[in-house]
């Protein structure tokens, strides 16, 4: 099986200018390398059956995205208006500034099929396209932010996939992100 990054993932996990929050001390090449050579430690199904998730223990010092929120670290939430891009319209998230995560033991790659991004618009020559990356303390998923499936379900002309929005899975998104937070360095 072939996996190569795709140019949606490609800035986000390996921004020109260096950020703390994302992937450290390999090139976009190595990573892509590393998943070539490295068998991740198990594969789960993702939200859709074009949608896999490659857990691989971390060999970088890249550090936890999702962060407990506390009494103690509620005063550094921030938020805003974003897109991920030019074309999407933006939603509103939230982030912490000015915290320090612990280096994440996992890094879970997300990765879309060939088929599906060719849907999207994406052309790939290999099977598989990385599409995003979770750095986390288990060998598990992080569930996707409620706007990211909502995004999704709204389909591939606002910038997602599609997919209907399945209400228990997004119940446990909230559960999961009315405590915790993603960080920017």
């Amino acid at each position: 099986m072939s996996i190569i990054l795709t140019d949606f993932a490609r800035p986000r996990l390996f921004p020109r200018e260096p950020r703390r929050n994302t992937i450290q001390d390999i090139t976009p090449g190595q990573f892509e390398r590393h998943l070539a050579e490295v068998p991740p430690l198990k594969v789960l199904d993702g939200y859709a059956p074009f949608c896999k998730l490659h857990v691989h223990r971390n060999w970088t010092s890249t550090r936890c995205l999702a962060v407990p929120i506390t009494e103690g670290n509620r005063h550094l939430l921030r938020s805003d208006y974003e897109a991920r891009t030019h074309d999407e319209l933006p939603v509103l998230v939230r982030w912490f500034e000015g915290i320090e995560p612990p280096v994440a033991e996992y890094l879970v790659v997300i990765l879309y099929s060939r088929e599906q991004l060719a849907k999207e618009g994406t052309a790939i020559t290999a099977d598989w396209g990385v599409v995003g990356c979770m750095y986390t303390m288990e060998p598990e998923e992080t569930p996707m932010a409620p706007v990211t499936m909502m995004r999704n379900a709204l389909g591939v002309e606002e910038g997602g996939s599609g997919v209907a929005l399945d209400r228990e899975a997004y119940q446990r998104s909230v559960a999961f992100w009315q405590v915790h937070a993603n960080w920017r360095g």
